[in-house]
């Protein structure tokens, strides 16, 4: 027989992973992490079932690259959200994981040094122990469902889940949101293609079985109930989509789908069409829809980070600005801050209107 390899011919290395079950064993839930879980996806699911008329605000860095300045960012956005609470259930972005086009760091977990030495089992300890802190502070935290593996070990500490513009039409991804304990946000392609996003909606609300592996690390089949709660981001695409004429399309393509009316709105991205500042924008864009009767925004994404813009990542690491995004720009505190009082302010006008048309009704 021949002696050249035939499998696994590309791959250079193996290096074994801590299991989900040792995970959580060595970073376990506390019950103040497991009531602002619980509460979160509770909350989650009011708004989308129209029983909370409150606005979703998914805030927070585009991507985690260091624990300090998100724990800062945390310890800010914890007593915002208990302030503006009777309008905005504001939820922290905590993204682990970034999709890349081409290359680039690919997030905490997969290279937490981003020096390419791609310690996962260190960005995935990293990771857990940064999720419990901002649960027991008793904020719930929103993140992006990228790798299949990692719900296995981060799952219990997420409220809300994004499928990215990416990954929306991947099966393997519909399949995983079926399974998935949190309400699902599946974003629209990027070229801002909606039907896809539609498809995979459908898809997510639908038992699935798929290849996996269990806490102990064991690859088994999972079968899916189907996820009660996925829904549709708009994130812009060649052109923005958050615009009145836009969301009347979808609304129409979502009642053609018999699929829930409920679209959340991500200000990023096609939609500031990359600037960051264009966030504010679009969030009082889609604000000014709500005043004009739009029942059909459910809420909204920003990208925000304790200082404004965003940069490269550095050969020495030691020059990294403290509180600056690595990946996509952000708003910076003051701004969000701003913005998110403002939305408060405007969204409490919208929901006494509403009230005052129920009682003349």
């Amino acid at each position: 027989m021949s002696s050249h390899r035939i499998h696994n011919v590309n791959i250079q290395s193996v290096t074994t992973l801590t299991t989900p079950h040792e995970l959580r064993r060595h970073l376990p839930q506390t019950p103040v992490s497991q009531k602002t879980v619980r509460h979160g996806r509770t909350m989650v699911a009011n708004i989308l079932d129209r029983e909370d008329p409150r606005l979703l605000a998914i805030v927070g860095p585009c991507s985690i690259h260091d624990l300090q300045s998100a724990a800062e960012y945390a310890h800010r956005l914890l007593p915002l959200a208990t302030e503006l609470a009777d309008t905005l259930a504001i939820v922290m972005r905590v993204y682990f994981e970034k999709p890349r086009t081409s290359l680039g760091w690919k997030g905490l977990i997969n290279d937490p040094h981003m020096d390419e030495s791609f310690c996962a089992d260190e960005g995935l300890h990293m990771a857990r122990r940064f999720l419990l802190e901002v649960n027991t502070l008793g904020l719930p935290v929103a993140t992006e469902a990228l790798d299949p593996l990692t719900p296995q070990y981060l799952g219990d500490l997420i409220t809300w889940t994004a499928i990215g513009a990416r990954t929306t039409e991947s099966q393997t991804h519909r399949e995983l949101a079926s399974g998935l304990s949190t309400p699902v946000g599946f974003k629209n392609a990027t070229d801002g293609s909606v039907e896809v996003a539609l498809n995979a909606i459908r898809s997510a609300q639908s038992p699935h079985h798929f290849l996996g592996f269990t806490d102990a690390g064991l690859p088994a089949v999972f079968g899916t109930a189907g996820n009660p709660y996925p829904h549709l981001v708009l994130r812009g695409g060649r052109q923005p989509n958050h615009d009145a004429a836009s969301i009347r399309q979808v609304e129409d393509a979502l009642r053609k789908a018999n699929l829930p009316v409920n679209i959340v709105v991500d200000c990023s991205h096609g939609n500031s069409e990359k600037q960051p500042e264009r966030q504010a924008h679009v969030l009082r864009d889609i604000l000014t829809q709500l005043e004009q009767g739009n029942q059909s925004i459910v809420g909204f994404m920003l990208e925000s980070f304790l200082e404004p813009g965003s940069q490269a990542i550095p050969a020495d690491r030691t020059q990294l600005r403290y509180g600056v995004s690595v990946t996509d720009g952000c708003l910076g505190w003051a701004t969000t801050e701003q913005l998110l009082r403002e939305t408060a302010t405007r969204h409490r006008a919208v929901l006494a209107a509403r009230n005052r048309k129920a009682c003349a009704g």
